[in-house]
């Protein structure tokens, strides 16, 4: 919810504290404030965290997979004591106020065996969560009139905006792909089956903050504008940015995103192998087992699963184990780290698993790199 002007000037004049968020505070003030965490509409309080932690639902009984927290160190929340309301700041910009309800302990044990399924510090979310503050903020946040989350790109990032352009085309039924990398062919062969039943697609790439060795957003935003303006109908496809940050908490993130789509105006998500996954720490389809722990139509948006997807010489093109009936020896298949090193190398990922155009783009970045 936004502020009106009127509004914002009697917060800025209130006296209130202040404090500097994060990207990631920032992230989520932002979605809360355009309608894309309901039935989510504050920062969570305790009672409300715990309870999505440990059941995956509000205490309401609605459905919610990922505690939407505002943490802070022991030393802000004790400089908060007392205080009714504080105001967020982008850098020197008041970006939002929160009105404070409560000021909690985080229990990140909980949260971590619920949430990452690991305590392992070396998961980055866990690694998060460990440094970003022992206490949490929760309570009613509204946002500046004259303040917007800075995400590069110039996508359409609000909820609001990418459900007024799905309707100017006229969709009913419409696909969500998430992705934080390059879409290699796979991707494109998942996301076109997927559009074949349904109206429209949006390819709907993450553009907050990811981890360190995942491919920086301006790279992969040049990678999604020449893929989508060569490979895919324009009337059929919406390029669209999604401006939440990584928890890389595999399948309560991949509920988590999808039920987030459902406020941009997406109707059927594609769900592949290891979503929102990293390192060892998930099954490969653990992120779709999660879904059969709701009841159907629960989420309120209809889920399609890939099972892995590959180029086969033999059928001479992309394929899975449910349509091709050869052996590995005939399938195209390249890991992150063999196409990280061919890169290094000056060589180009072959036709068969990524797009030329999109090949050149990532070895002109690697080669920047070095």
């Amino acid at each position: 919810m936004a502020l009106t002007a009127d509004q914002a000037t009697e917060v800025l004049d209130s006296g209130a504290p202040r404090i500097e968020a994060t990207f990631r505070n920032l992230s989520d003030l932002y979605l809360l404030g355009e309608d894309g965490y309901l039935p989510v509409t504050q920062f969570l309080n305790k009672k409300e965290t715990e309870h999505v932690c440990e059941t995956m639902h509000l205490t309401t009984g609605e459905p919610w997979s990922i505690p939407i927290i505002f943490p802070i160190s022991a030393e802000q929340a004790k400089q908060l004591e007392g205080a009714s309301s504080v105001i967020l700041l982008d850098g020197d910009k008041p970006a939002g106020v929160i009105t404070i309800e409560e000021i909690f302990e985080i229990n990140k044990p909980l949260y971590n065996k619920h949430i990452f399924r690991t305590e392992d510090e070396a998961h980055p979310g866990v690694e998060w969560l460990r440094d970003a503050g022992d206490y949490s903020i929760a309570g009613k946040a509204e946002v500046f009139p004259d303040w917007k989350l800075e995400i590069s790109g110039g996508l359409a990032i609000s909820p609001r905006e990418v459900k007024d352009q799905i309707s100017e085309m006229g969709w009913r039924t419409v696909v969500g792909f998430q992705t934080r990398n390059p879409i290699h062919r796979a991707h494109e062969f998942c996301t076109k089956i997927a559009l074949e039943t349904a109206d429209g697609l949006v390819i709907h790439p993450l553009l907050g903050e990811t981890k360190p060795g995942d491919t920086p957003a301006e790279v992969r935003l040049a990678c999604y504008d020449v893929l989508v303006k060569n490979y895919y109908s324009p009337n059929h496809t919406l390029l669209a940015g999604f401006p939440a940050w990584m928890r890389y908490a595999g399948p309560r993130e991949a509920v988590f995103h999808a039920q987030v789509r459902k406020n941009y105006g997406i109707t059927h998500f594609i769900v592949g192998r290891d979503h929102a996954g990293v390192g060892n720490y998930y099954g490969s389809f653990d992120a779709q087992h999660i879904f059969s722990e709701f009841q159907p139509g629960e989420l309120g948006v209809d889920v399609i699963f890939f099972d892995f997807v590959h180029f086969c010489a033999k059928c001479g093109g992309m394929a899975s184990k449910k349509t091709c009936p050869h052996g590995p020896e005939h399938h195209v298949h390249l890991s992150g780290t063999k196409v990280r090193a061919m890169l290094a190398e000056g060589q180009l990922p072959p036709a068969e698993f990524t797009r030329p155009e999109i090949a050149m783009i990532l070895l002109e970045a690697a080669k920047a790199e070095q």
